[in-house]
């Protein structure tokens, strides 16, 4: 009878034993299958990320993932925020990813966030570049494509960069400081070379096309540790944002609809902006970049960026069928 006893409980001891190893061992994300994965996007509330904010409002409640954007007032913000990992990717200028990406972030471009679309706006006194010498010239940031389309600009007609006051300024305040005199042009991402000229406050003395053809300006970054453990999701991800992309290219009311969701601009002004650019093939092609990388030695932006390999991931859009 003892000896029976015994048995009963070793075995007892072994069944609950075995059956803790296993609780141990399974899937610990079997209980989250059916969870939806949230992707985390910064951006800027600006024209040049509308097929973001066309790709939130289309995706469908059975979609395998959500979207949550993140709005930011700055640059600098966002790239904080991106740096240390509080959001997964972001809609950035591809110059700031770039020197993260040099400082040791693990950034991934894996598309483009639009092709073309900025220009350079100065006051109506202002007739050619030679006007502009001596005068102030607001970017939005030191690594912009803006500030390479101004060293571009005044490196074409015979000038220095050092012949324009360079200040940086929020690209809100643009249109104001250009109004009330304070600068006599500016660079800066849409819609706010737009308002200008929509006011009647300024003019288009070149487009960005007109000094760089296909310049490379905002691009689509997500964060390489989020690529490798959500494949998945990201390919998703890019999936529906090259559809969102050719929905943008349409420029019709919906475009406008889901735009004036996520930016303060009225019709007059977004009109004018998606005149000057492209959504079309959002990839980001090599000689495009190498050119951008050129332009960012030759402006003493960096000494080394990081190559198009060590930068560009077009693995995810070159799925996307």
């Amino acid at each position: 009878m003892k000896k029976l006893r015994k048995q009963i409980i070793t075995l007892f001891i072994l069944t609950f034993v075995f059956s803790s190893l296993s609780a141990c061992q399974s899937d610990p994300t079997d209980s989250h299958v059916n969870e939806k994965q949230t992707i985390k996007i910064g951006y800027l509330p600006i024209t040049h990320a509308i097929p973001l904010y066309i790709e939130k409002e289309q995706i469908k409640s059975q979609s395998p993932f959500n979207i949550e954007l993140i709005k930011f007032g700055s640059w600098p913000e966002l790239m904080d925020a991106l740096n240390t990992g509080r959001i997964d990717g972001a809609s950035v200028l591809a110059e700031l990813a770039i020197k993260a990406k040099e400082q040791g972030i693990d950034l991934k471009a894996i598309a483009l966030g639009h092709r073309d679309g900025n220009v350079i706006v100065t006051s109506k006194d202002i007739h050619n570049v030679k006007d502009l010498k001596g005068k102030s010239f607001a970017i939005p940031h030191k690594f912009s494509t803006h500030n390479i389309l101004l060293y571009q600009m005044l490196k074409r007609d015979g000038f220095n960069y050092k012949d324009v006051k360079t200040v940086e300024l929020p690209p809100a305040e643009m249109p104001a400081a250009l109004s009330e005199g304070r600068i006599s042009g500016y660079a800066v991402a849409e819609p706010f070379g737009a308002l200008s000229v929509a006011m009647n406050k300024g003019k288009v003395l070149f487009q960005s096309k007109d000094l760089w053809k296909d310049s490379v300006c905002c691009v689509l970054v997500l964060r390489n540790d989020f690529i490798r453990h959500k494949r998945n999701t990201a390919q998703e991800f890019v999936n529906e944002y090259v559809k969102a992309g050719k929905k943008a290219e349409l420029k019709d009311s919906y475009t406008y609809k889901v735009a004036s969701k996520y930016m303060n601009v009225n019709k007059k002004v977004l009109d004018l902006s998606l005149k000057w650019i492209s959504f079309q093939d959002l990839k980001l092609d090599k000689k495009s970049y190498q050119e951008l990388r050129k332009y960012m030695i030759e402006t003493g932006m960096s000494k080394n960026p990081p190559s198009y390999t060590e930068f560009v991931d077009n693995s995810l859009i070159d799925k996307v069928k």
